[in-house]
C-alpha cells in the first residue's frame, strides 16, 4: 500500500462516528468499568494491536490502582480476514489469582476474544473482564463469548480509525470509519 491509496481509501470512506461521540463512549465506559474493577486492584491487559488507542485513552480515565501490560495475539496479520490464532506476546504479569480486564477495539465474531479469555482461565486468574470500543451488530458471533464494556454499537462493515486498521494502516484517525466498497 502507498500512502496515496491509503489516502484515497479514507477519501472514499464514510464516517459513522466523529471524535466526540468516540471520546463521550469512553468516558461511559470508564465510569462502568469504575464501578465494577475500582476495588479489585485490576491487570488491565490491551490486546495489541487494536487495542492500543482504546487502552491508552480508557487508562487515563480509571482513577483507581491498576497495573497495565499487553499481549499480542492476532488473526488478521495485516489483512482484511482472520485466519487462525498466531501468539507473538504474552502478558509479562502473572495472571494467577488477579482480576484481569482486557481491551481491544473491536468485537465482531469474537474468536480472538474468546481463544484469549481461555488463555487467562488457563493462567488462574480470579477474573477475566472484557472492554471493547465497539461491538460490530450481526448474527455470526461465536457461542459462548459476551463483552461487559462496550463504548458503542456499530453496523456490520469494515471499519477503521482510533486502533482499527485498513491493511495495517489509518488505526491513527480520530473517528470511526466504514470502508468503501470498492476498497473491500
Amino acid at each position: 500500500m502507498t500512502p496515496e491509496k491509503i489516502v484515497g481509501v479514507q477519501a472514499r470512506s464514510t464516517r459513522l462516528h466523529c471524535e466526540e461521540e468516540v471520546e463521550a463512549a469512553l468516558d461511559s465506559m470508564a465510569a462502568s468499568i469504575t464501578a465494577d474493577l475500582a476495588d479489585k486492584n485490576p491487570l488491565v491487559i490491551c490486546i495489541m494491536h487494536g487495542g492500543l488507542i482504546t487502552s491508552g485513552k480508557l487508562a487515563t480515565r480509571l482513577g483507581f490502582p491498576l497495573q497495565l501490560d499487553y499481549l499480542h495475539a492476532t488473526r488478521y496479520r495485516g489483512e482484511t480476514s482472520g485466519r487462525d490464532l498466531e501468539w507473538k506476546v504474552f502478558p509479562s504479569v502473572s495472571l494467577k489469582g488477579r482480576a484481569v480486564l482486557l481491551v481491544d477495539d473491536i468485537f465482531d465474531v469474537g474468536t480472538t476474544l474468546k481463544l484469549i479469555v481461555e488463555y487467562c482461565k488457563q493462567q488462574g486468574c480470579a477474573s477475566v473482564h472484557t472492554a471493547v470500543l465497539l461491538d460490530k451488530q450481526h448474527d455470526r458471533k461465536e457461542v459462548g463469548i459476551e463483552v461487559d464494556f462496550v463504548g458503542l454499537k456499530v453496523a456490520d462493515q469494515y471499519l477503521f480509525g482510533y486502533g482499527m486498521d485498513y491493511k495495517d494502516f489509518l488505526r491513527n484517525v480520530p473517528g470511526i470509519y466504514a470502508i468503501a466498497e470498492q476498497d473491500m
